[in-house]
């Protein structure tokens, strides 16, 4: 594995925890829906994964996400996200990820430095709202003006891999000041490409579909029948491998 690269696995309950602490991830984003993109987890979710991670020997760090959507949040979802990044704090989270755009589609410097504040001495990320900005750069000067610990980032592309040359830039702008982590359709495939633009850290989620077994069943996910995704060692392991070749 390239020498410092830190490693961050996409979770939704304790099984992906222990999963992340088994292929040597330095931490978990615990998030609900990852479908969506991700919402915040139910407490219950968080006090679990949390017990799991003090086993697997990984840090937990909670999406706060009110909903889904864009990311320009009412004077209510503030105050929610708020209250959740408190609460998570207090019940023993390593970190929290936030991220919130004014009307203007820049940062909303005003609700980011409640959402820190709230936050107290735990690491916060900013994730990808930054790869919707008008630019990133800026965006990630003023969250390392915000005291921010690190981004997740794109480089403003769909995946991370075709955000390469933007990726170089924040790593650039960073200054070593704030971490760069990768991610956006991290895979074995595109792993080392990612890790040699000299980002802090890579995302991904290692996740793979389960499909109900028996007959033929009408209906969607919504409907209580359908697919889920949980995340998969295997898939975990052939990106570490990937990089530690």
């Amino acid at each position: 594995m390239p020498q410092n690269i830190a490693l961050e696995i996409a979770v939704q309950d304790p099984s992906g925890v222990r999963i992340a602490g088994a292929v040597g991830a330095v931490r978990v984003e615990l998030a609900q829906a990852l479908a969506l993109g991700g919402l915040t987890p139910s407490p219950a979710t968080l006090e679990l994964s949390l017990a799991a991670a003090r086993e697997a020997g990984v840090e937990v760090h909670v999406l706060v996400r009110p909903r889904a959507g864009g990311f320009h949040y009412d004077a209510d979802e503030i105050a929610v996200s708020e209250l959740d990044v408190r609460r998570a704090v207090e019940a023993g989270a390593h970190g929290v990820v936030i991220g919130a755009l004014d009307a203007a589609g820049d940062l909303d410097l005003d609700a980011m430095g409640r959402l820190r504040d709230a936050a107290g001495s735990a690491s916060v990320t900013l994730h990808r709202a930054i790869d919707v900005t008008p630019d990133p750069i800026a965006t990630l000067v003023a969250a390392r003006e915000l005291g921010l610990r690190r981004v997740l980032t794109s480089g403003g592309a769909s995946t991370a891999v075709d955000g390469i040359a933007v990726l170089r830039a924040l790593v650039a702008a960073a200054e070593g000041e704030i971490e760069i982590m990768a991610g956006s359709g991290v895979d074995a495939a595109s792993a080392r490409l990612l890790a040699d633009t000299g980002v802090d850290a890579l995302h991904f989620s290692a996740k793979r579909m389960v499909r109900e077994v028996g007959g033929v069943r009408m209906g969607s996910a919504a409907d209580g029948v359908g697919g889920y995704e949980v995340t998969d060692l295997e898939t975990a392991q052939a990106l570490v491998a990937t990089l530690s070749a």
